[in-house]
């Protein structure tokens, strides 16, 4: 009886490098769309590719938060039902790559969010089935910066997640390192934390701890938004120069618009006060959330 397909899921921000890895390991062409920071992409995507043990592997290509067309909440709940999927019908991951681009030299809003969600949705169970893999290498400008920004990952943004079991790979842009990477994952499967929550724990997509960090984070950028209305508002109100008032008004409007949308997505993650209460005596889950030492501006 051939051996189930061994499936590994590729996760991390827009423009890390996760379809490239892919393409490298599939021996597919190279999409140029892949480099740049504009959301390649938008759902789901399964490749398959033969390991050398002629066992199947099946790489999942996951869209990255702040896609440029979906809103988080999309992207969460596509991965969501995707993983719910998977785990309904008793198959569960053999492993999880999360791409980071090495020439990154700090860790911006949008990477610390990506990060936060993947490992509130991961859990302490499934870390040690996860590699924490460095991408574009190549483009290093000075490899001792390099080899600092991993020390200061792994010794501090990482570090639950490594103390979980999960461990740090270096992806060199080739298909050989590609193959060493995904070999190095073989062996059980494991489910993670936002499978279990849905299935077991029988939770809607906003209870579960990556709902709840999503949740958290809208909140953060709806006090963000009001600071910067007040902020353009004031300022326009000093101006003499009408050009600068009309141009002031004009990101005031943008501004709005995206508040309006910040709380309409606020509003659709909350949890009513007696659901709260119910979910106090829900089942537990296994596996624990894991968080996270990110910086406070993220």
């Amino acid at each position: 009886m051939p051996s189930q397909p061994a499936i590994i899921a590729v996760m991390g921000p827009t423009g890390s490098g996760k379809t490239n890895f892919i393409n490298k390991l599939t021996g597919s062409r190279e999409d140029k769309a892949a480099h740049h920071l504009k959301s390649h992409t938008q759902g789901i995507r399964e490749f398959t590719a033969i390991l050398p043990n002629n066992r199947q592997c099946v790489l999942v290509d996951t869209p990255g938060f702040d896609d440029t067309y979906r809103s988080d909440r999309d992207i969460l709940r596509t991965i969501a039902e995707w993983l719910e999927k998977k785990y309904r019908n008793d198959v569960k991951l053999t492993g999880i790559i999360y791409t980071h681009r090495i020439t990154d030299n700090r860790m911006s809003g949008s990477v610390s969010k990506n990060l936060d969600l993947f490992a509130r949705l991961c859990g302490d169970k499934a870390a040690n089935r996860v590699r924490l893999v460095t991408t574009m290498w190549d483009n290093a400008k000075n490899e001792d910066t390099a080899e600092g920004r991993v020390s200061q990952l792994q010794g501090n943004f990482w570090k639950p997640l490594i103390d979980a079991g999960a461990c740090h790979k270096r992806f060199k842009n080739s298909q050989d390192s590609a193959w060493e990477i995904v070999k190095d994952l073989m062996g059980d499967e494991e489910s993670v934390l936002l499978q279990e929550e849905l299935v077991d724990a029988e939770k809607k997509l906003n209870e579960t701890a990556a709902g709840k960090a999503l949740y958290t984070q809208f909140q953060k950028l709806l006090h963000e938004q009001k600071e910067a209305i007040k902020h353009l508002s004031d300022e326009a109100k000093a101006q003499q120069d009408p050009a600068l008032v009309r141009e002031l008004e004009t990101q005031y409007q943008r501004l709005e618009a995206e508040l309006q949308r910040t709380w309409e997505e606020i509003e659709k993650l909350k949890i009513p006060f007696m659901r709260r209460i119910a979910l106090l005596f829900s089942k537990r889950t296994r596996s624990r959330k894991v968080e996270l030492p990110l910086p406070s501006s993220a």
